[in-house]
């Protein structure tokens, strides 16, 4: 009896939702174009060596060995399109208008007075060692360091600009090097040749397939984020039916029917779950078949369907069940609209799905463990990028599950409270 009863609860809401068909296709199309929006836009930023180079400013006042050596290490990294035809005036100009994201200029001399000044600290060095140099002569032909100007447009990254630095920072210290170690050759006068070689390298190790890296793309990032963006997402249209409910009387006869109210609340579970199921089916099939035709990657499941859609049913009852609540204590669809789209969006930006947690201030962090959408982001990518299994997503599962359990327990309490005669 509570099965057919269970039923024609479903078969209510089915009947509701038949009434908005808008906003059931609003539901399905506004995540689908996110996706494609948002991954078309990122992929350059996740591709690794295969990018499109960034063009900036690079003016060469030296014209000798290190700016060469500069110069050709920026070509080589395939990250960067050096534009010559620039003077330092005009490129100043161009990146702070906007045109460009940076300018590097190396100074005249830069080449002559590394080498004057290496030449005189190695040779104060040899001469401390008691061996016969013109330390005094090398003192006064010292000059004062030299700076590479580095212009940034104001709208630039901080990452972005440290990156650079670093890098940057990184070839001249090289070069000095080696420099440094030929003086020192030639003040000893040895014919052995002293080569800077780095004694500690990093090698990257990588989860593999067979013989490849597997390496994440912005496919495996923005599929799950944003089916579960698209998930939470139906907040909006379930509390509005249950704020309508409440206006148009349906929630009364609902109350006073022999049938319990919480079957009138499995029987939204249910409709709606199917709803997140749907969605998340699509936004899969969008990462399979469309996106190889955009010149994405394609989103591989292979061997892992199962788990993901067990995480889109906890993550959808998660959802529903804040829905629930949020019509349950809503009064008006004017309160539960714009209340409900805020919080998703909150909960979408705490919860990792536009800014990594770990970007994120130590007490945001903190606060990010709280939300479940944080909780289905982090099993979704346990499953694609980890490889995990239903064990490594057992406490994200549980969590998800706990909350709906809350969320719905909160509004049977309040409505009962409510409704107290």
């Amino acid at each position: 009896m509570l099965l057919y009863k269970l039923w024609r609860s479903f078969i209510k809401e089915i009947l509701l939702l038949k009434r908005d068909i808008g906003g059931i296709v609003i539901i399905f199309v506004m995540p689908l174009l996110l996706i494609i929006t948002i991954t078309l836009i990122q992929d350059s930023t996740f591709k690794n060596m295969e990018g499109s180079k960034i063009p900036i400013i690079f003016i060469d006042n030296d014209k000798s060995e290190i700016s060469g050596n500069i110069k050709k290490q920026l070509e080589n990294s395939k990250t960067f399109e050096l534009l010559t035809d620039f003077n330092e005036k005009t490129a100043e100009q161009a990146v702070f208008g906007g045109d460009y994201q940076m300018a590097i200029v190396i100074p005249k001399n830069l080449t002559k007075d590394i080498n004057t000044n290496i030449e005189a600290k190695v040779q104060t060095i040899v001469s401390s060692f008691g061996l016969e140099t013109d330390s005094s002569a090398a003192q006064k032909n010292t000059s004062k360091a030299k700076d590479i100007r580095l212009y940034f447009d104001p709208a630039t990254n901080i990452s972005f600009k440290n990156n650079v630095m670093n890098a940057v920072n990184k070839m001249v210290f090289e070069i000095e090097n080696k420099k440094i170690y030929k003086a020192f050759q030639d003040q000893l006068g040895t014919t052995e040749d002293l080569k800077n070689n780095s004694l500690i390298a990093f090698k990257e190790i990588t989860p593999k397939k067979g013989n490849l890296d597997v390496l994440p793309n912005s496919v495996q990032h923005n599929v799950p984020a944003w089916a579960l963006f698209a998930i939470f997402f139906i907040v909006v249209p379930l509390s509005i039916n249950l704020v309508k409910e409440k206006s148009q009387g349906t929630s009364v006869r609902a109350r006073i029917s022999p049938t319990p109210y919480f079957i009138h609340i499995l029987g939204k579970t249910f409709t709606y779950l199917i709803i997140c199921v749907i969605q998340f089916l699509l936004m899969v099939a969008v990462g399979i078949y469309l996106f190889p035709y955009m010149d994405l990657p394609q989103f591989d499941v292979t061997g892992k369907m199962l788990p993901l859609i067990i995480v889109t049913i906890f993550a959808g009852l998660a959802a529903i069940g804040f829905g629930v609540l949020l019509g349950t204590v809503a009064d008006t669809q004017e309160q539960s609209a714009p209340f409900g789209a805020t919080s998703v969006v909150v909960l979408a930006a705490v919860g990792g799905i536009w800014v990594p947690v770990f970007l994120m201030p130590e007490f945001m962090q903190t606060i990010a463990k709280f939300s479940p959408m944080n909780w289905g982001l982090n099993a979704y990518y346990d499953i694609i990028l980890r490889s995990s299994g239903i064990g490594g997503i057992a406490k994200e599962i549980t969590f998800l599950f706990l909350f709906y359990i809350a969320m719905v327990a909160i509004s049977l309490l309040y409505e009962r409270k409510q409704n107290a005669v």
